[in-house]
Order: structure tokens, then C-alpha cells, then sequence
């Protein structure tokens, strides 16, 4: 005797929602269908009519946003699986909402769908958090062309002079710029005595035509510039308390080369603080899209390009591997080196990036600590040593080395 397993469709859209269910234990199956509003109590009409028909697993599927409200109101009802839209495609001219939400159920049950993850309301958190932290970073960097624009407009080549022109003293000079002040000489002292530049260099680059429409715009920039980094700051204290409890996992992170707070709060929000749900790191790597992908028909691969995976992770894990190359004496600089040569650097990266997802997964699903690789090749030591001898031979030593017994 069967028992009755039924399960639901639901074709997600703005406004409403097409559901469509059955039992899928049954050769033959009827399904029931229904329309439900997306607000409040149209999804709370919904989660009652799940629970009377008996519902087990849901299957949801949206190319938005949309799911989100949906997925909260039915969570705790009965078991529910975000499907990608592009693997419940329908033939050409053959589409209509009802049909969308039928053939979801048809191919859950005949495991035809790609899911995707989505982890537990507190971790929805973190990535909340995360990626608002993330856009008010572009907001900056977006800012910071602008006030790059406007100062040509001005006439002004301060970051001509100045490394890093919303430092200390580039904050300084636009902040006096921005009440008034226009005397070259006034805001050159306002420079920093570590500034490169010289005074009349400075001088030279601040002797342009600031009119009060400048002025104006350059106050309202700084103005937003201090908003959003009040904001960073106060996102940062908020991804700190939540973390709190996970200081473990984000301190054994922060022993990778090149990998900072800041990505670590990221990792930790889009893996989770065990990586559970990757059972290897080949299946995070997958997830991720840092791994090769494969296009093969006739028995030719045509392309092993990556497949897209989690932009988020993606950008995390480039990020750090240009820190980690950067980090003298690395691991990961001197892989970079031996492969930079066969594969070209953006390649070399990317696969960088996959040995540090590798990595992470290690450190999170194991509770594992980074130790940095020794390079045991013979090659690497002699030519190591070759450039240690040279180096003393050009400080006017005469050295010879002798190998030692093993």
C-alpha cells in the first residue's frame, strides 16, 4: 500500500503566485491547482491550503527576487527547494503559468532540476549584511570618481601628487577647498610632511579655478562621502556581533595569506561556519564556479570554461588571491610564479583561486589551521639559493657554499 506523498509547484511572479500540486506517488496523477496574492494574507491563505492538502515538499521557482517573501511564509510548512529557472524551460509557444508550476513537480520528481542553495534565515542575515556592505563600498569607489571628475573641472592634478587622495592630508585640502579657501600656498601646508610632493609641486597642482558651483558640489560629496563610510562602519559592527560566536572559524580564515576580516565575514556568510552544506570541496569549488567546467559533443570539448556559480564567492576569492600573490615570501606567490609561465597570469589566478577554495572548505568543514607549504622541489632550492649568493656577491662578499650531508 502507497502511501500519499504530495508535492507543489509554485511559478512565483510579483503579484501572484500559480501553484500546482499532486500526489507523485500514483502512476496516474491529477493535479489541483490554485492562484494566490503575494501579499500577507495571500500567503497565509496559501501556507493553509498547503497544510490541508497535505503538502510534504514545495518547489518554487522565480528569476527575481519575488521568492524571497514566498520562502519565508512557507518556511516551517513543509520542505521547500528553489529551482534555477532556466531548467524548467518550456518549449517554444508552449508556456503558460499553471503549465510552469505542473512541470515543476515533473521534473523535481524526476530530479531533472538544478536547486539552488539557500541557507537558514540566520545566515540570509549575514549575506544581508554582507552584500549592503559590499554595495556601499562600489557607492564609494563610484564617489571617488566623481570627485576625481570634479576636481578636473576645477583645474586642480592633486591626485596627480597624492597616493591616495581621501587620505589624511587629501581630506584636509578638499575639506578647506570646500569652505573657501583658494590660497595655493595655505592648502599645500595643509599637506602632510610625508607627502612625496614638494610644496611648490602641490602648490602648482592646487592653482586652478574653483567657482561656487564647485564648491558647492564638492561640499555635498564630501558630505556624502562621511555618510557612507559612518555607514560601512556601523555594517561592520552589526557583521561583528552576529559573528560573534563563530570567532573560531573567521580567526583560523585570517591565517591564509591575502585574507582578510572583511572577506571573512563574506565567506562565512555565503558557506556558512562549517561549510555543511558542501560535503567536499569539489562540490563547493563547483558551486563556487572556480573549477573547469566542460563542453564536450563528438568527443571533442569545445570549452572548459567555468561556469558562473556564486558571483559573490567569485569576487571574494579573486580578491584575495591578488592579496595572497602580493604577500612576499607566500605559498601562493611562488605558485604563481610556476605558473604563470604555462598558463598566462589570469589563468595562474584563477587557479589560485580554486586551490584557496579548496582551502576555505578545509578550514571550515574540518575545523582545520592554515600552515603554510614548504616548497620541497630540488630546482626551486638550488635556484633560491643561487639568487641568496648572488645577492652577497653584489655587497662585495666572496662567498662559496658547500651542501650540507644529509
Amino acid at each position: 500500500m502507497t502511501t500519499d506523498y504530495y508535492v507543489a509547484g509554485i511559478d512565483v511572479h510579483k503579484k501572484v503566485v500559480w501553484v500546482a500540486l499532486t500526489d507523485i506517488s500514483q502512476e496516474e496523477q491529477e493535479f489541483r491547482v490554485g492562484k494566490f496574492l503575494t501579499t500577507t494574507s495571500g500567503l497565509r491563505e496559501l501556507a493553509a491550503w498547503l497544510r490541508q492538502q497535505r503538502v510534504c515538499e514545495v518547489v518554487l521557482e522565480s528569476t527575481a527576487q519575488y521568492w524571497y517573501p514566498v520562502w519565508v511564509a512557507l518556511e516551517g510548512v513543509c520542505r521547500l527547494h528553489l529551482a534555477q529557472a532556466h531548467s524548467n524551460a518550456a518549449p517554444q509557444g508552449r508556456k503558460t503559468d499553471y503549465a510552469d508550476a505542473k512541470r515543476l513537480v515533473r521534473r523535481w520528481a524526476a530530479q531533472e532540476l538544478r536547486l539552488s542553495f539557500v541557507p537558514e534565515a540566520e545566515q540570509r542575515d549575514w549575506r544581508c549584511l554582507t552584500r549592503a556592505r559590499h554595495q556601499l563600498t562600489r557607492e564609494r569607489v563610484r564617489l571617488q570618481n566623481h570627485l576625481e571628475a570634479l576636481l578636473e573641472e576645477m583645474q586642480i592634478k592633486l591626485s596627480s601628487f597624492l597616493s591616495d587622495l581621501l587620505g589624511m592630508s587629501g581630506r584636509k585640502i578638499l575639506g578647506a577647498l570646500a569652505h573657501g579657501e583658494t590660497d595655493p600656498e595655505v592648502l599645500a601646508q595643509l599637506a602632510n610632511s610625508r607627502v612625496r610632493a614638494s610644496r611648490e609641486q602641490l602648490q602648482d597642482a592646487l592653482s586652478g579655478q574653483v567657482r561656487p558651483a564647485h564648491r558647492q558640489l564638492l561640499q555635498f560629496q564630501l558630505e556624502r562621502l562621511a555618510t557612507l563610510e559612518r555607514h560601512m562602519l556601523e555594517l561592520d559592527q552589526a557583521l561583528e556581533r552576529r559573528l560573534q560566536p563563530h570567532q573560531d572559524a573567521i580567526q583560523r580564515l585570517l591565517e591564509v595569506p591575502g585574507l582578510g576580516q572583511q572577506a571573512a565575514h563574506q565567506i562565512l556568510a555565503q558557506v556558512g561556519p562549517a561549510a555543511h552544506a558542501f560535503p567536499s570541496p569539489q562540490q563547493l569549488a563547483s558551486w563556487v564556479g572556480v573549477c573547469p567546467g566542460r563542453k564536450e559533443s563528438a568527443g571533442v570539448s569545445r570549452s572548459d570554461r567555468s561556469p558562473k556559480g556564486n558571483r559573490a564567492m567569485r569576487r571574494i576569492l579573486t580578491q584575495v588571491a591578488h592579496a595572497a600573490v602580493q604577500t612576499k615570501g607566500s605559498y601562493f606567490q611562488a605558485l604563481l610564479r610556476r605558473l604563470v609561465g604555462r598558463l598566462g597570469f589570469h589563468k595562474a589566478l584563477w587557479a589560485i583561486a580554486h586551490r584557496l577554495c579548496r582551502i576555505i572548505w578545509k578550514i571550515l568543514h574540518d575545523g582545520a589551521h592554515y600552515n603554510e607549504p614548504v616548497s620541497r622541489s630540488p630546482q626551486a632550492a638550488q635556484r633560491r639559493a643561487k639568487h641568496l649568493l648572488q645577492q652577497l656577491r653584489n655587497l662585495g662578499f666572496d662567498v662559496s657554499i658547500t651542501p650540507a650531508a644529509c
